[in-house]
């Protein structure tokens, strides 16, 4: 049988026009269209089966449901039938209270798809989605930096200097272990990074020349400085004008064990004096914020800081 011969016959009864209009803007799955319909599921299936033979519709798997909509592959003569099916339908007695069903049915669908994030509410940044993680928003992030050059201030392994290099211009890691100094050097030759660059160093007196760098992080490092105003203040010695300082560190806490279960020489610190020894190496635009919370016990919260040279 022809192809058109397969249409005719398949628009050849009302309730098949019915369904064709009502696929017309969306998909629906077969319960839905009972629904709108208030037709069984095998009439539905059956008369759904004839459409899709005659190549005006398509089919989708969604989990256990199938999913109909409109073929949008059809050819010139499919089309022609498509147009004729939507515009037959509306003569039918049953138009009117289709649309009505519709209409309630993708309300009801919307609604649902909302339960979610509305059980959530207030705890997104917590709830386990599908894809969400903060790796992935990090590389989402490193494709909107510019090329930059940047100092990665006691980068440990330099997890978060292999990020930036991957993006950055230039990048110089500096810690004060000789042994995570070679461990990151060599991790970055093994990927290939030649871009990015350990240099053995404190933080107070960072090897970096003066006026070279766009950037400089100190990523949960300050909390290890001897002396947390000195660190800030090489820091300012090696932007160049217009660079930016941005810290993350912890906000006081009293958790003595971070002493000894992390090498923590401050317990966190205060927004005050962060904003203070900002100010007093000569950062403009300075802004100090908590950023995030944790939970568990000892329940740290994140501070990021950050200024202009």
């Amino acid at each position: 049988m022809s192809s058109t011969l397969k249409s005719l016959r398949a628009l050849a009864d009302p309730t098949r026009l019915r369904i064709m209009a009502l696929l017309e803007k969306d998909e629906l799955s077969v319960n839905e269209l009972q629904e709108i319909t208030r037709m069984g599921q095998s009439r539905i299936s059956t008369h759904l089966g004839l459409l899709q033979d005659a190549g005006l519709l398509q089919s989708r798997r969604d989990g256990k449901r199938t999913c109909y909509r409109l073929n949008q592959e059809a050819d010139a003569v499919a089309r022609e039938f498509i147009q004729l099916a939507v515009r037959g339908a509306r003569e039918t007695e049953e138009y009117a209270a289709d649309r009505l069903n519709l209409k309630r049915v993708l309300t009801r669908r919307n609604e649902q798809a909302q339960v979610y994030f509305n059980q959530i509410a207030g705890r997104f940044d917590r709830a386990y989605g599908p894809g969400r993680s903060w790796q992935a928003f990090g590389h989402l992030l490193l494709r909107i930096l510019p090329s930059l050059v940047v100092a990665d201030l006691g980068s440990g392994e330099g997890l978060l200097s292999e990020l930036l290099a991957r993006r950055c211009k230039r990048v110089i890691a500096v810690d004060n272990s000789e042994k995570i100094v070679a461990f990151g050097a060599a991790k970055a030759r093994k990927n290939g990074l030649k871009n990015l660059e350990f240099r053995l160093g404190h933080l107070e007196n960072p090897p970096v020349d003066p006026d070279s760098m766009d950037l400089v992080i100190l990523s949960q490092a300050l909390h290890h400085a001897a002396v947390p105003a000195e660190a800030i203040g090489s820091a300012h010695r090696i932007l160049r004008r217009g660079g930016q300082v941005m810290i993350l560190d912890l906000l006081q806490h009293q958790f003595e064990k971070a002493r000894e279960l992390y090498g923590d020489r401050w317990l966190g610190f205060a927004e005050s004096d962060l904003h203070r020894w900002l100010e007093a190496a000569g950062f403009k635009k300075i802004e100090v914020s908590v950023v995030a919370h944790e939970e568990h016990p000892p329940h740290f919260q994140t501070i990021l800081a950050g200024g202009v040279k």
